[in-house]
């Protein structure tokens, strides 16, 4: 079963004056929204495309609309950041290497990182990184961005737990479809680019799944090649 959203509207994008807030035009009216990620989005969030918003059913918010999912050309792309871990952590057994697993547990501590998801079988136990990827040229995607220390220092720590009996493994949820492959965005930020080749030459598992995404659900899909 896919995971959704209670209540969706459809809106045409304005602008965006920060990382957290857009002015959507719905129903012929400028709306202030949230926008659920903090990534640059800038290929995607263009005046005039058309756009879905999750209803906040909190009265006390400032604002009563999620900026979610954006189409581009044919394609709906979610950009809800919490999403991805909600996805891989809803279909983990999905993924081969998972298909035993009985126990997850969200936001693990391990070492200066909270990992998010860890999980074991009845022999191993795994560090699981999940990370969204939206950024989309040509039909190939690449993560991450914006430039990201957090996320390297998470690839370092994945790479220490195999000191530790680990399985480690990052997880790269593309929220949508028909796509080539999965590399990282050298340009972006080599830094991570190199920690996550690095990664892959240590034993650290890397995977990319694509998703089906509609206006208000995402269902994880099947995987997409990683090109190192």
């Amino acid at each position: 079963m896919a995971i959704g959203y209670d209540k969706i509207v459809r809106g045409i994008f304005r602008s965006r004056p920060n990382r957290f807030i857009a002015y959507v035009e719905i129903d012929g009216i400028l709306e202030k929204c949230h926008v659920k990620n903090t990534g640059r989005c800038k290929e995607l969030l263009i005046d005039g495309v058309e756009v879905f918003l999750a209803v906040s059913d909190n009265p006390n918010r400032s604002t009563k609309y999620d900026l979610v999912t954006v189409r581009k050309g044919n394609r709906l792309i979610n950009i809800d950041s919490q999403i991805p871990n909600d996805t891989v952590a809803h279909y983990l057994k999905k993924i081969p290497l998972f298909s035993s697993v009985t126990y997850i547990k969200r936001e693990y501590k391990y070492g200066n990182s909270r990992i998010d998801i860890y999980a074991e079988d009845s022999e191993n136990k795994y560090l699981i990184e999940v990370k969204g990827v939206t950024l989309e040229i040509d039909d190939k995607v690449m993560f991450p961005d914006a430039p990201t220390e957090r996320g390297r220092k998470h690839i370092l720590e994945l790479i220490e737990s195999l000191k530790d009996g680990y399985i480690p493994c990052i997880v790269f949820l593309i929220p949508m479809n028909d796509v080539e492959s999965f590399s990282p965005n050298d340009t972006t930020d080599p830094e991570f680019s190199d920690a996550l080749r690095l990664a892959k030459k240590s034993g650290v598992n890397i995977f990319a799944y694509d998703s089906t995404v509609t206006e208000d659900s995402i269902e994880m899909g099947g995987p997409v090649p990683v090109i190192l």
